[in-house]
């Protein structure tokens, strides 16, 4: 499976590329963003290396890594205001994952981009999606549950397992 531009509503959907670590950098640079899941912003050299593995793809040829950074299409400060993720397994199902800077955060634009890749995941036949959240982070819960997730019972790492079953 491979990363595909597309849009939504107000976000244009860009296939990562390690040129937009620069961007990102600053669009990922408040610690704030790393409350709930640890560690510190990566400067823009980290950022380009963490890209290029990213890129470089999965060792296990069943699973594809499919990263894009999101544009504002309009807007008073139109640019990249976060990143979205979906690992999918040919045997399992899709964890996802999205990051929206702080600027632009209460927007709705973490829903909008988790409903998107739902939406995408499901046109290119996916089943199952995942996602694991922080039990203290109401805010990616809220978009979890946006985007058609439902907490379920299981903890990983700490974190609830949110969990969609599409319609085949």
């Amino acid at each position: 499976m491979i990363a595909s531009e597309f849009r939504t509503a107000r976000l244009g959907w860009v296939p990562l590329r390690v040129g937009h670590a620069d961007e990102m950098a600053a669009v990922l640079g408040d610690p704030a963003l790393h409350r709930f899941i640890g560690g510190a912003p990566d400067d823009v050299d980290a950022l380009r290396a963490r890209y290029r593995r990213m890129l470089a793809g999965s060792p296990d040829p069943g699973v594809s890594w499919c990263n894009w950074v999101l544009r504002l299409r309009e807007g008073d400060r139109p640019g990249l205001v976060g990143t979205v993720q979906a690992t999918v397994a040919s045997d399992g199902p899709a964890e996802i994952a999205w990051v929206v800077g702080t600027p632009w955060q209460g927007r709705g634009f973490a829903s909008e981009a988790a409903r998107g890749l739902v939406d995408w995941l499901a046109g290119q036949g996916v089943r199952t999606v995942v996602a694991h959240v922080h039990p203290s982070h109401a805010a990616s819960a809220a978009v979890a549950r946006a985007a058609g997730l439902a907490a379920t019972d299981e903890v990983q790492d700490g974190e609830i397992r949110w969990e969609l079953r599409l319609r085949a």
